[in-house]
């Protein structure tokens, strides 16, 4: 069967340095930090006292109170997110056929802190259980898209991607797949996360994840540096409106870019630990690249998961050497997890995002904070460190890599590529 060719039509995001696309955006080309110490609790006995936290997020000025109420904050940041991306696109409500448009989601932990909240509460009772009538629609994992959907009254294909750090690259690669075989002509994709909380921080404390450069929470995240010591935790969430071309160019959409293929792998190796040598970091390109059908020497840049760990760095370095070869000196590499943190589950979202406005605008942000080479990481290779470069973007690909050795890739390119 011939596939489908598919757009991105609408962008919308909810970020640690930036609360919409434009300000996300600005945040990334300034080589702003969304790092400082956490306001939510009080994380003074916890081994890393900082995250990335939202600034100046009121979910009451997009969501009436008592709506609110009956979300985690994952699923508030989903809804933000998305109507920014719906608006952004333009629909006209009256001509669209809403039996065709779908909503997929991804979350790697979904309503955190309303389980955190229920069980707190529960241990402090005599073991009689009150639980609120919402934990469980809160909490599940699924309940963001499914309030996107009767927000709009989006009826086509409709479920979560559950990945852990790759759900949101996992529900795009999907949603693409979607309308490019039939099933849908436009979908809202991406992602949201809310972990910053006590269990969070808690739990990824004492995997020994996290940075503990409590004296200077703002240069913690240093993808490829030397000294990194661990991710930022980060929150937030990321929208696309993916739509089938000739729907969008029949209602006269304003189209960013095509998406030119997705990729997926299994690294087989470790619980949360890469494959030494990038393995699956290197079959999830190579599959990426082949799905969208072009070579590596096609490819401008790569927006790296860039984690900041010791051992994710120099696994995901290795592997773009051996996919990309001598081209891979040629090309602008960049981590904006150096400015936003890790938003787990959102990540893949935020980061496709921030390489479509990259083509857009012809700009690459910087991955800030880096000091000191790694001599376990190819100095040769431009990881445009601290300022943004200008260049031409015509293809770009994101990778977001999540514990368990899921791996997934999208491609993205200009529309005449």
């Amino acid at each position: 069967m011939v596939l489908r060719r598919v757009v991105v039509t609408g962008l919308g995001a909810l970020t640690p340095i930036g609360n919409n696309i434009e300000e996300y955006w600005n945040g990334l080309i300034n080589g702003v930090s969304g790092a400082a110490p956490i306001t939510y609790f009080d994380a003074s006995k916890f081994k890393t006292q900082f995250a990335c936290e939202l600034k100046n997020f009121n979910v009451e000025d997009f969501i009436d109170r008592k709506e609110a109420r009956k979300m985690d904050r994952y699923a508030q940041y989903a809804m933000v997110s998305s109507d920014e991306a719906v608006l952004d696109a333009g629909f006209n409500f009256e001509k669209l056929d809403k039996d065709r448009v779908g909503v997929i989601w991804g979350s790697g932990i979904g309503g955190l802190e309303t389980f955190q909240i229920e069980m707190l509460e529960y241990a402090k009772g005599d073991g009689t259980p009150r639980f609120n009538p919402f934990f469980i629609p809160k909490m599940i994992s699924d309940i963001a898209c499914g309030h996107i959907s009767i927000k709009y009254g989006f009826r086509g294909p409709n479920f979560a991607t559950v990945s852990a750090c790759a759900s949101s690259t996992n529900a795009i690669i999907d949603a693409f797949n979607y309308i490019r075989l039939g099933h849908a002509d436009a979908m809202v994709t991406g992602g949201s996360e809310a972990a910053v909380t006590i269990a969070g921080m808690g739990g990824f404390n004492a995997l020994h994840a996290l940075s503990t450069r409590n004296d200077d929470p703002k240069t913690a995240s240093r993808p490829m540096d030397k000294d990194r010591d661990g991710f930022i935790l980060g929150e937030g969430a990321g929208a696309l409106i993916l739509e089938e071309y000739e729907h969008a160019v029949a209602r006269g959409a304003k189209i960013y870019c095509e998406i030119g293929g997705g990729g997926m792998s299994a690294d087989a190796y470790h619980i949360t630990a890469p494959h030494p040598e990038g393995l699956g970091a290197k079959n999830v390109m190579l599959n990426c690249l082949r799905d969208a059908g072009l070579q590596a020497s096609d490819v401008d840049g790569v927006n790296m998961h860039g984690t900041s760990t010791p051992l994710g760095d120099i696994a995901e370095s290795k592997a773009i050497l051996h996919v990309f070869g001598e081209h891979a000196y040629t090309m602008n590499l960049n981590s904006t997890k150096s400015m936003t943190g890790h938003l787990l589950g959102a990540a893949g979202a935020i980061e496709t995002i921030s390489s479509i406005l990259s083509m857009k605008h012809g700009i690459v942000p910087p991955t800030i904070n880096h000091f000191t080479d790694d001599e376990n990481i190819d100095s040769k290779l431009n990881f445009t460190f601290n300022v943004p470069q200008k260049r031409e973007m015509n293809v770009v690909m994101s990778n977001t890599f999540g514990f368990g050795g899921h791996n997934a890739c999208v491609l993205v390119k200009k529309l005449d590529i």
